[in-house]
Parts: C-alpha cells; structure tokens; sequence
C-alpha cells in the first residue's frame, strides 16, 4: 500500500505483499484494470484467455505484472490521422525533475564538487500495444509468450497497418513492494470517475475516497489524496495524510460487480459535454433549461390531463392528484404531485403487505401490487403519473433531470448518500431510473451508487443522454 504520511487508523505494514491486499474489493491488477475501464480501454493481459464481449473496442495489450500508465490523449492525433490497426508502444519512463544534481566527493567523503545534468534520465521503458480489433487482442490473451503473441498480432493485421508510436508514462512491474507501491501511488494520483467503475464508492470529500461500509466520525479529517478501504472505521481527531490507499480489513466484504461498459461508454454524444465547469453558469443554464423544456412538455400533455383525471375519478373518486413530501436541495420539503395511481386506503394496506416486499432498503415495492387501480397501471407504463411533476420543476422544487425525490425517512439510511443527493434539486428522471435492473436485493445500492454517480459526474451531456434514454424508455417500453 502507499503509506500515509501521517497517523490513520488502522495501519498496514509496507511490507505485505501487495496479492495479499485489497481495496474495495479489488486487488492491484483490478484496480489497474478498472483504472483503464474508466477511459473506457479495455485492459488485456497476454495469456489471460477470453475477453469480455461486452467491453469496448479499445484494447490496452500488457505483459502480466506490468503497469503502463500514460495520457490515451496523446495517442489521438495517431489513431485520427492514420487510423492504424495496432499502435505498438514505447513508453518512456523519465525522471521528474528536468535536471540532476550529483554531489561529487573524495575517498575521505570530502566535497569536491555538485555535477549538474540538465536532460531528464530515462529510469524504464517498455512495450505495449494499442488496439480497436478484437482480433488482435483475442490473440494477445492467448498467446503462451511475447514473441509469439507479437507473431500472431502480425500475421493478423499485416505489418502496414501497425504503427509505432513513443509516449511519455510511467511504467512499474510487480515483483517487489517497491514497484507495487509505485503502481498503487500512480493509480491513487491519477484514478478519475472511480464510481462508473467501482462498486459502493463515493468521494467523501474532494480527493477522499471511501466505501459505503466505511465509518468515519465528525472529528476525522483528510488530506487528500486519500482512499479508504470497506469495513474501516475512523474515529474522532484520526487524522489520515495522503497520498494514502488504506486496504479493506480482511474480513471485509465488499461487493465486486463487473464492469458495466455501456455506463463507462455512456453518454453517447460526447460533443454535447460542455467546456465549462462553473457550477454558477451550470446552476443557471440548467435552471434556465428546466424551465423551457418543462413549459414544452406541460404544453404538448395538457390535452391529456382532463382523461387522466376523469379515469381516475371515476373508478376511485376524488382527489385525482397525490402531493406527497419529499425533499429537494438542502432538505427542505415540498409537496411532490403525481397523478394519483392507487386506492385512496393505499397507506393503511400498506402495512398487511410488508411481508411481501420485494425491495431492499427503504423502498417498498410488490410487482403486482393489489394497491394499484386499474387505471393507474396504464398511466405508470407510460410514466402518465409523473407529468405533473413538471409543474413543480416550474415552481423550482425539482429538475427535469436528477436524483430521484425521497421524503426524509429514506434518505436517513445513508448520510454521505443524504448530503451528495440533497446538494442538487430531485429530478423527474434521473441516471437510477434508467439504469436499474430491479435484482433481488440490490435495487437500493443501485440507487444509492446511480444517485452519487450523477452528482459526481452531472454535466449537460449526461442530461441530455438521460432525457433520451428515458424517452426511448416510455416509448418502446
């Protein structure tokens, strides 16, 4: 692990070797491996076997125990221009620092002189190579040894279409606590988007990284970069001095998914990502946003108000809207209207039905719940029931796009969870809504993980894929 460079609790020797240790459930090969997916690169090791047929169409082919670290952007202009079928790699490793002193002494150990060397020293290089066919890394994972895996990749994709390229990086491989320790420190400086790839992580604070099985008290505090493994608890006054990766206690375990490539991929349309961050302007646009797309909507459904509302009267009476309490930025309350889908006793039959609940955390919910009128499950497969939502996006309650709204009681279960999502208003639709698989027992850590991905990464690129993937979703069920 990288030790911490100050007191954090509990610490773990330098010296266990780094096969022995996990963070978040992953040893450093995964970490490696997941560090790539974020970039969307899918990491293949030669003599690994079979790839995963999900992953994207960008290949990383290393040695077993090496790690490569460099920026795929200046890799760019090469794949744009020649659009070659295999890069092969040279990654050079160079020292820091732009120049070199060396103290000269006598056989005494008397000073004589500080010798000066202005061009960085070369400290590695190695060999990777680079790939959108499948082919070529398929024969990678099954090739015995380099030589012939080199072989192969050539016999493939014919010696014209591989082109050599030399990049800046850093370059470490397993073997000694030294090397692994240097690979773990480049992960922790350079990891980004960690929740699109790991599951249960959060960012606690800028630059602090925690499990949702980490307890940490009011008084501890960070200096980043820090991560802290599951199962670890701080206390009050512990103090943790990055850079710092704090392993999962050994009994600890933590939930290991695989990678979900088409979140990794998403969104679709890369461009509409903006090139600015301000969170002022962003905080403005997207209220400025909300409101044009919301006076839109409510304009092209209203004709369809007076027949949601006349089934709904008919077969249960008055009152055709449901206004429940939920909470939006900073906690405060406001009534969440819906049109209203189940009997006006729904509350009291509740409570006969909780054995049957389907949902983990503190959601409840039954597939074919007696509860539900016969109109409101048409007015819920096409999302009828959530129109009048966009009013309250109107009066500044909610956003077209965002965290789902939760009334107090559930977001008590998580406070991290709490503070991230009340730090933006609830969306009509949100990133859980589209991307949950309702699995037996994990549809709360989904949301959980989907509410904390979009605060994290929201930008309009990712609202915008949102909006069309939940409109795709109504219209094609």
């Amino acid at each position: 692990m990288v030790e911490p460079r100050g007191r954090t609790a509990p610490p773990t020797p330098q010296s266990r070797p780094a096969g022995l240790r996990r963070w978040w459930g992953q040893d450093l090969d995964a970490l490696y491996d997941r560090f790539w997916a974020a970039r969307a690169v899918h990491v293949v090791r030669r003599g690994s076997g079979a790839l995963d047929p999900r992953g994207p169409s960008l290949f990383l082919l290393v040695e077993p125990g090496s790690f490569a670290f460099f920026e795929p952007k200046d890799l760019r202009r090469t794949m744009s221009w020649l659009a070659p079928r295999v890069v092969r790699l040279r990654i050079v490793d160079l020292e820091p620092a732009e120049y070199r002193e060396e103290v000269v002494a006598d056989e005494a150990g008397r000073f004589l002189k500080i010798n000066r060397e202005y061009r960085a020293r070369t400290r590695a290089t190695g060999r990777a190579f680079v790939t959108p066919d499948p082919r070529a890394a398929a024969a990678w994972a099954a090739a015995p040894s380099l030589r012939e895996g080199w072989r192969e990749i050539r016999r493939l994709v014919g010696d014209e279409q591989i082109v050599p390229a030399r990049v800046r990086g850093r370059l470490f491989r397993s073997g000694s606590v030294r090397a692994e320790n240097g690979a773990l420190w480049a992960l922790l400086e350079s990891f980004r988007r960690q929740t699109t790839v790991l599951e249960g992580v959060y960012e606690f604070q800028p630059g602090v990284w925690l499990h949702e099985t980490t307890e940490v008290s009011a008084g501890a505090r960070f200096v980043p970069p820090v991560w802290i493994g599951a199962g670890r608890a701080l206390d009050a006054g512990e103090v943790v001095v990055g850079p710092a990766a704090v392993p999962d206690r050994p009994e600890a375990r933590a939930l290991v998914t695989p990678v979900d490539w088409e979140n990794v991929r998403q969104p679709d349309w890369p461009f509409l990502i903006p090139s600015f961050r301000g969170r002022r302007i962003r905080r403005v646009t997207k209220r400025a946003f909300d409101i044009a797309f919301s006076l839109l909507v409510l304009g092209f459904t209203l004709p369809i108000y007076p027949l949601a509302i006349a089934l709904i009267v008919l077969e249960d009476g008055w009152p055709p809207f449901f206004a429940h309490r939920r909470q939006t930025l900073a906690g405060r309350e406001f009534p969440c209207l819906k049109f209203r889908t189940m009997r006006k006793d729904a509350e009291k039959i509740k409570a006969t039905l909780m054995a049957q609940n389907q949902a983990d955390g503190p959601q409840f919910f039954i597939k074919d719940d007696p509860r539900l009128l016969r109109c409101g499950k048409w007015l819920r497969r096409f999302q009828i029931d959530e129109l009048p939502q966009f009013i309250n996006v109107l009066l500044g309650h909610m956003s077209v796009v965002g965290p789902r709204p939760s009334p107090d009681k559930e977001n008590q279960f998580c406070p991290a969870w709490r503070e991230a999502r009340l730090s933006v208003r609830p969306g009509v639709t949100g990133l859980w809504q589209i991307r949950r698989t309702r699995a037996p027992e994990t549809d709360f850590q989904e949301w959980i993980r989907y509410d904390l991905e979009y605060v994290q990464h929201e930008s309009w690129g990712l609202d915008l894929w949102i909006i069309y993937r939940t409109i795709k979703h109504v219209l094609t069920g």
